[in-house]
């Protein structure tokens, strides 16, 4: 075994012994297709570095599982076995930004050559020490990011950064035709990795297709899709042929291949790839086929699924084998100089490591939170570039929305709205009607017809500077792609320490009580996978004036304060004009005007009463407000208590809300199981109003069903009615 005086005293693990066995007599494999230097264009002095860069990351797997051993370590999915991408780092641009799949360390760190005073090392090295020192996540999670090399953290949902590297892609066309601006150079293009297992995922099907849709229509899409192929996705094998299959002929796409075990035919690709993206503003997928070695992850015991012939015949192509290789016969290196970049690197890995454990960690619970939500930044509002129609003649739901988006477009240059059918249509309900022929389409965009890439789109877009407003038509259609808010556009400042951010406000048309069209997939009432992700802002206007105030509040909230936002559209109040009788106008209102804001947690209330208190939200109030008109229709027993925001309720708010009535009801038409009513009474009961005092009345746990069914388990005006006259007589 080859050693050296000055190396460190760990013995050598298992996975590395075959390299050291090569050191030693000199003997390395050749590559497959035998590529000089001169003829791709690559110094010796470029290869040796990335052969370095390659070291680096494969002592950083060794040292990972060295230190999970000790208890000192707590994530080891590695690089190895990927390290070509270095390549792929070294033919791009450190402002091109990059999602990265998990494997890519030599990635980040050759990228890290480009640009100066970058210490990826000792990041990496905090990064698996959990310390709070970690420059990318300060300690959350082992993430590949950084601030300055243009890589946002990527979480570990499969395939999940592939849907918003399409929406990245395309904010740089966009940011061209708004007159420039956005976080990373015009002429920038997007790389996005992923493994050939991730593939397979229906989210990284609709980003290709989404990408694929795009470009055959002629959209400029600067995309470098990379497919690191392994073959084998933790103990499943990927089918021999199958992703070259899959996308050799795929429409809108560049398919181009390399051996990812040599540096030259990868950096060759690589540099193909880029000409392609960066000039023509065509998307690429670079089919990169590598090898996996050490397992899936540190606990994963690969020899229960693969033979030892297999094991061994991955070991014996390995790529830092295939590049001392180059070095060789390209009279780069000599077998003494490797051996000494080798012991050089291991031991600086080491000692960083020795100091990195040592580094502070995360202490408590309000240090943890503390980046979940984002820092604020300047706002970008500017007076009307447009005119707006406003009026005070009293309009709907629908109406008020529709104006308040005009005013908006025209009020933030940087807004970009996009959904299904929006444009042309005007939505399925109206909603967005006349604002594509006047903001154009490139700001009012007609999406495809999937959830997952209309949010992806949206995360994208907001990564570089744009605000997007996303619709999703109808709640139950959420549910296939909640995902890209959960795993995506609310943990992004929470794994960046607050660096990067993607806001966003995704208006939804839910719940029930819709009229002649309906059943459960038009008509959802289930929010609580909403409210259950922690930095999510889930606002539900009840009636017009809410409408607007919650939108612009949102819109103001994405744009300063950059967070994620849902607004929540009850469908049947949409165009509903009336509250007591035919005519009456009742639900209409004027337009409340540009600077009406409606902020987290602000209460709204209706009557005086201090008998009952009803606390309810959406079509809630409206019910509500029919239910006081029957039984107390001056105001003087009931009183009624709008939530308006759905997270976020300032608990102390509502209780002194209800502080001065003898009994209280949550009114919550959603399910009684998983709902906001839950957490209403929690709250309440926790703020001494329990007992007989405090009374709910929620939906069943139950789907919406069709036709005069549709409003069976939901609460109605009647059920409110005797509910209420009995705690008003009980009083």
């Amino acid at each position: 075994m080859a050693t050296s005086s000055s190396s460190s005293s760990c013995e050598p693990l298992p996975q590395e012994q075959r390299f050291l066995d090569a050191l030693d007599q000199d003997r390395w494999p050749a590559t497959e297709r035998g590529w000089r230097l001169h003829e791709v264009a690559l110094a010796p002095e470029a290869l040796a570095e990335l052969f370095e860069s390659q070291l680096l990351s494969r002592h950083l797997d060794l040292q990972a599982r060295r230190l999970q051993a000790r208890g000192e370590a707590f994530y080891t999915i590695g690089s190895a076995g990927h390290e070509g991408n270095a390549a792929i780092a070294r033919a791009l641009r450190p402002t091109d930004p990059a999602f990265l799949h998990y494997r890519d360390a030599a990635f980040l760190i050759e990228r890290s050559r480009q640009v100066p005073d970058q210490t990826p090392l000792w990041d990496l090295l905090l990064s698996f020490a959990a310390s709070r020192d970690d420059p990318i996540s300060g300690g959350r999670h082992k993430v590949l990011g950084s601030r300055a090399l243009s890589v946002p953290p990527q979480t570990s949902t499969v395939a999940s950064h592939l849907p918003k590297a399409v929406g990245a892609a395309h904010s740089l066309g966009l940011w061209r035709r708004l007159g420039g601006g956005g976080e990373w150079p015009a002429d920038s293009l997007v790389l996005c990795s992923f493994g050939d297992a991730s593939f397979n995922h229906s989210t990284a099907q609709g980003a290709l297709n989404a990408a694929g849709w795009a470009a055959y229509q002629g959209a400029p899409l600067p995309l470098v899709m990379v497919c690191e192929d392994n073959g084998i996705g933790i103990s499943t094998p990927t089918p021999a042929g199958w992703i070259e299959a899959s996308m050799r002929a795929r429409p809108g796409f560049h398919y181009l291949d390399c051996d990812g075990l040599d540096l030259l035919d990868t950096w060759r690709a690589a540099r193909e790839a880029e000409v392609i993206a960066r000039l023509r503003k065509q998307p690429v997928f670079l089919h990169m086929r590598c090898v996996r070695l050490f397992g899936h992850a540190g606990s994963d015991a690969q020899q229960a699924y693969l033979s030892a012939s297999r094991i061994a015949a991955d070991e014996s192509r390995d790529p830092l084998l295939v590049s001392a290789g180059l070095l060789r016969r390209h009279d780069v290196l000599s077998r003494d100089e490797i051996a000494a970049r080798y012991w050089r690197v291991g031991e600086e890995v080491a000692r960083l490591a020795e100091e990195a454990i040592r580094r502070p960690k995360l202490v408590s619970a309000t240090e943890v939170m503390t980046s979940i939500v984002p820092p604020l930044r300047p706002a970008r509002r500017q007076p009307p570039r447009v005119e707006v129609e406003t009026g005070s003649a009293p309009g709907t739901l629908a109406k008020r929305i529709n104006q308040a988006l005009h005013r908006l477009m025209a009020s933030y240059p940087h807004l970009v709205m996009a959904g299904e059918d929006i444009g042309r249509k005007g939505g399925v309900y109206g909603v967005t009607q006349k604002l594509q022929a006047r903001f154009g389409p490139h700001r009012v965009i007609d999406t495809l017809l999937d959830e997952q890439s209309i949010l992806g789109l949206g995360i994208g877009l907001a990564h570089n500077g744009l605000v997007p407003i996303l619709e999703i038509q109808f709640l139950a259609y959420l549910h296939n792609a909640e995902d890209q808010l959960r795993g995506e556009a609310a943990t992004l400042s929470f794994f960046s320490d607050g660096q990067f951010t993607n806001p966003m406000v995704v208006r939804i048309a839910g719940l029930g009580y819709q009229k002649g069209f309906g059943g459960h997939f038009h008509n959802d009432n289930a929010i609580a996978v909403l409210r259950d992700i922690p930095g999510l802002l889930v606002a539900c206007p009840s009636n017009a004036a809410n409408a607007v105030g919650l939108l612009q509040e949102g819109v103001h909230l994405a744009d300063e304060a950059q967070r994620v936002v849902v607004i929540i559209e009850p469908i049947a109040l949409y165009h509903t004009r009336d509250l007591l009788e035919e005519g009456d106008d009742g639900w209409c209102c004027p337009d409340p005007g540009p600077e009406h804001r409606l902020p987290p947690g602000e209460l709204g209330t209706w009557g005086e009463g201090v008998v009952l208190a009803i606390a309810t939200y959406g079509n809630g109030v409206y019910l509500a407000r029919q239910a006081a008109a029957e039984l107390d229709p001056a105001g003087q027993r009931l009183r009624i208590i709008d939530l308006r925001w759905l997270t976020g309720i300032d608990h102390d708010a509502v209780h002194r809300a209800v502080a001065g009535c003898a009994r209280v009801l949550i009114l919550d038409e959603c399910r009684r199981s998983g709902s906001l009513s839950e957490e209403l009474v929690t709250g309440l009961v926790e703020r001494g109003v329990a007992g007989e005092r405090l009374h709910r009345l929620t939906a069943e746990d139950s789907f919406i069903a069709l036709g005069p069914a549709a409003t069976l388990t939901l609460p109605s005006r009647a059920q409110i009615v005797e509910r209420a006259r009995a705690l008003l007589g009980g009083a």
